[in-house]
């Protein structure tokens, strides 16, 4: 992994790097929810992922309750990790992706470290998870960041408690 990982709020100013990493290095079903528009990367489905990304720049307290983070490593955008709140106080869901360039060097597992340290800070006690059960790089992921996980029909789902004692790196 060249350089370590941080994560940046997503605003203005690396919403256009990480939409071209997305557009370059993943499928629009991957990293945006579902929207009527052509197939791929349509401009339609760009401003689509723009606005989807905007409508959380609000962060926790915004209007979607979502913090969303670029993923960078040695100061280049490798993806996305963000958290939600839940129902449950002091609960947030996460979801992540990483261009296909960046995946298998260990920066999924180093950006939901840091997530899970600004879910912390953010007096959150619970980061919960989905993945399908064939995303075996995310349910790893997960797993070298002390999910407990629990498998129903296909689909996974991931609880880490944030009052436990982190995993080691």
């Amino acid at each position: 992994m060249a350089g370590a990982v941080r994560l940046e709020p997503v605003d203005e100013s690396n919403l256009e790097p990480l939409l071209s990493v997305a557009a370059a290095e993943a499928e629009p079903g991957d990293v945006m929810p579902p929207v009527e528009a052509p197939a791929g990367w349509s401009l339609a489905r760009r401003e689509a992922f723009r606005e989807f990304h905007r409508a959380s720049f609000g962060g926790l307290d915004g209007p979607t309750g979502s913090q969303m983070y670029a993923i960078l490593v040695g100061g280049e955008v490798m993806g996305m990790v963000r958290m939600t709140r839940c129902d449950e106080p002091g609960t947030v869901e996460t979801g992540m992706w990483l261009g296909r360039s960046a995946r298998g060097q260990g920066i999924g597992a180093a950006a939901l470290r840091e997530l899970l340290n600004s879910a912390a800070r953010a007096g959150m006690r619970v980061v919960m998870a989905e993945a399908s059960r064939d995303n075996i790089g995310a349910i790893a992921v997960l797993e070298k960041c002390g999910a407990k996980l629990r498998e129903d029909g296909d689909t996974v789902h991931a609880e880490i408690c944030l009052d436990s004692t982190p995993p080691a790196l």
